[in-house]
């Protein structure tokens, strides 16, 4: 019986399922966002944000803890490196998941799951813009305004040419 036993087991043993999970938290922290389908991105953020806290506070013990999780040293220094200055602040929710769609081999609901702060394009969209004042205009109108500016600008520098 499954009493208790909320998360997903991904139709996989618990060795196998560790180490799925173990590798695809290593390729998210190699390449900043992977595609995978929705029922691996749901249980991978469950996994990994708790690895991501800990890389948080630089000690010993943390660094120790996270390489049991991972096995693999170049994930865990860019862990402890660039993610971890990254993540400094933010209290949580390290991680978003964006449906992407149907696989169309087997039709399975596909996602992305990327680090929030590692998305230069939302970023950059979130930053404050400039207010700019813009007035409405009538297409119809703005050829008429125009063309006699545009003759009388000839007609002053004609005389003055002579």
């Amino acid at each position: 019986m499954r009493h208790n036993k909320k998360f997903n087991h991904l139709s996989r043993k618990k060795g196998h399922r560790d180490a799925l999970l173990a590798n695809l938290t290593i390729s998210l922290i190699e390449h900043k966002r992977i595609f995978t389908t929705l029922a691996k991105a749901k249980a991978l953020r469950v996994y990994c944000e708790p690895i991501i806290t800990r890389c948080k506070k630089d000690d010993m013990l943390n660094r120790r803890v996270v390489f049991s999780y991972l096995q693999n040293k170049e994930a865990v220094k860019e862990l402890f490196g660039v993610i971890a200055d990254k993540v400094a602040n933010r209290p949580g929710g390290y991680l978003r998941i964006i449906k992407t769609g149907n696989r169309l081999g087997d039709n399975a609901e596909m996602a992305m799951i990327e680090f929030v702060d590692f998305n230069e394009a939302a970023l950059a969209s979130a930053e404050p813009k400039k207010a700019t004042r813009r007035t409405r205009r009538s297409k119809k109108s703005a050829p008429k305004a125009e063309a006699p500016a545009v003759e009388a600008n000839e007609a002053t520098e004609a005389p003055a040419a002579e």
